[in-house]
């Protein structure tokens, strides 16, 4: 099984481009140099236990540099998420068993003052003269030699923590190093190829889907340190991107930027990545002239699906063999969806169910300190996505949300997935996210947060309009709440934090509208929350609302 180490000793002798950032270039000669120097400096420094390398920073080339060193050094290397604070950043580092930790000066306010147990002298900034003096003492020195494992840890990747402490999955070498090479055949990288890796190193789709796959190629790397909408065509082609990878909303943010006549006079024809709308694939390929190829998989591996050329548009594909459709109480398969002449699902509550495979839980590498979690992602033998879907008679697979996202609403179980799908057709949203928040009187009422396109107002009685006009929107799926903001809270990977939102019900900063019955939507006034208080304390449910916002 080929390494992640062989794969970057392999390209030693390529004077082709193999970094971009901001003005300057490295070639691969000089890139598997300085993995080589990093690799020794690691090395030197490592003390016993685990040899885990907890990594700081933005999207900067020390990322790939130090990724390179720790598969040449034999370490594994730790994604610490820059958006977490506090507590949560210390238990990450505390839980991951972090013996080093490498960062820049713009972080360092997050980390002073954490009880960490990293020592100070395995702490470095790479931005520093002290990190330069130490890269530059292993410089002229051969690869370290340090028989690999490809069956070993190499990455410690956290999950995107919408719902609780977030958990590092392993991947190893050998398992990176095989995404690597599959993905850039999918794909057609070739070393004349430029990547833009927009998306933060910390997170899976950028190493298996933007990092991996350039190395695999050959090609180059245009680095951006952070994601910018309004950066994104300039990048594209000063750098000559011909390929991007995506997760989350970039997309959505993209074509939210003013269109221009000229945008697709650009380099860009390839772009792959996953969740994003049918919509949005479909405008951005026509306003940048590239094809956007949308799968759907889990950073575990367990779990791929692909979509194939007759898949329907709002579906994710059929699935490679093993996976199905499970009832997650009696591991049974669910029954296919069955759908009216508008196309609403009329037997959610059989055909929804988690979105499993039966034969891949052995290829599951695990979590790092976390066997509980580990044994119930794959309790039964089945790997168990977390992830809710159905089938349709054709046996195409569709999404219907996570498994925290399911509305109880008149005693009809339904989840979020479907409904989003349907607010995004509306021309004015840019974002929708759908979560459940207590009804006065027993179960869920349907709550949705909204981000607009620049300039659009909200407009109460059209938006109920086009609400009524959709024909694929359950009885019970129309909202009651709506939150225009300006800004949703997201993870660094652009997921919607819908325990934030969720937690905020009606009483947040941003405007809410509201309607009791079908009708226009109006905008929730002061006078309306006293009343829906009293209403609830009227049907003894005062304290939902308290342990809703706990």
């Amino acid at each position: 099984m080929e390494t992640i180490a062989q794969m970057i000793l392999a390209a030693a002798g390529n004077d082709r481009a193999a970094l971009m950032f901001e003005g300057r270039s490295w070639t691969y000669r000089e890139y598997v140099q300085a993995c080589i120097e990093r690799a020794h400096l690691l090395l030197k420094i490592r003390a016993e236990g685990p040899f885990h390398v907890g990594i700081l920073l933005d999207n900067v080339p020390e990322y790939p540099m130090l990724l390179g060193a720790a598969a040449l050094a034999g370490a594994a290397v730790v994604g610490i998420n820059p958006t977490r604070r506090g507590a949560g950043l210390a238990r990450d580092i505390r839980h991951s068993d972090c013996q080093i930790l490498i960062t820049e000066e713009s972080h360092l306010g997050e980390v002073e003052g954490l009880d960490l147990p990293v020592l100070p002298e395995r702490r470095f900034i790479v931005d520093s003269q002290a990190w330069y003096r130490a890269v530059q003492a292993q410089a002229g020195r051969p690869a370290p030699g340090v028989p690999i494992d490809p069956a070993a840890p190499y990455l410690l990747l956290f999950t995107s923590g919408t719902t609780g402490d977030p958990k590092a999955a392993l991947c190893s070498q050998g398992r990176l190093a095989f995404i690597g090479l599959v993905l850039s055949q999918m794909q057609e990288i070739t070393p004349d190829d430029v990547t833009y890796m927009a998306m933060p190193f910390f997170h899976s789709n950028a190493l298996m889907a933007g990092w991996s796959p350039t190395l695999a190629a050959g090609a180059a790397g245009a680095i951006r340190r952070r994601f910018s909408a309004s950066g994104f065509l300039p990048d594209i082609r000063r750098y000559g991107c011909t390929y991007m990878n995506y997760v989350g909303k970039p997309l959505s943010y993209i074509l939210a930027t003013p269109e221009r006549p000229e945008d697709w006079e650009n380099p860009l024809r390839r772009c792959f990545g996953n969740e994003a709308t049918p919509r949005d694939i479909s405008r951005f390929e026509q306003r940048f002239g590239c094809r956007v190829t949308d799968g759907y998989g889990s950073t575990e591996g367990g779990i791929a699906i692909s979509r194939t050329p007759d898949t329907p548009q709002d579906a994710l594909g059929i699935g490679e063999p093993g996976i199905k459709i499970l009832d997650p109480e009696t591991e049974e398969e669910c029954p296919r969806g069955r759908f009216d002449e508008h196309g609403r699902l009329l037997n959610a509550d059989e055909a929804i169910g988690e979105i499993a495979n039966a034969e891949s839980a052995s290829g599951f590498e695990g979590y790092w300190n976390d066997l509980e979690a580990a044994r119930e992602r794959t309790r039964g033998g089945i790997y168990w996505s977390g992830d809710l879907g159905y089938r349709d008679e054709k046996g195409f697979i569709h999404f219907a949300g996570r498994t925290c996202e399911w509305l109880r609403v008149d005693g009809e179980n339904f989840a979020a997935a479907p409904i989003e799908s349907i607010l995004m057709r509306h021309p004015d949203v840019v974002l929708a996210a759908v979560y459940a928040v207590p009804n006065v009187a027993v179960g869920d009422d349907v709550m949705a947060a909204l981000t607009l396109r620049g300039g659009c107002q909200f407009d109460g009685v059209e938006f109920a309009e086009f609400l009524s006009a959709q024909s694929d929107l359950g009885t019970k799926w129309a909202p009651r709440y709506v939150r225009v903001a300006r800004h949703l809270p997201v993870t660094a990977t652009n997921k919607i934090l819908k325990r934030e939102l969720s937690a905020q019900i009606w009483e947040c900063d941003d405007p809410v509208y509201w309607r009791e019955k079908a009708g226009p939507f109006r905008l929730l006034e002061p006078a309306d929350l006293g009343s829906i208080r009293k209403k609830f304390a009227a049907h003894g449910r005062a304290d939902v609302i308290e342990l809703q916002k706990t």
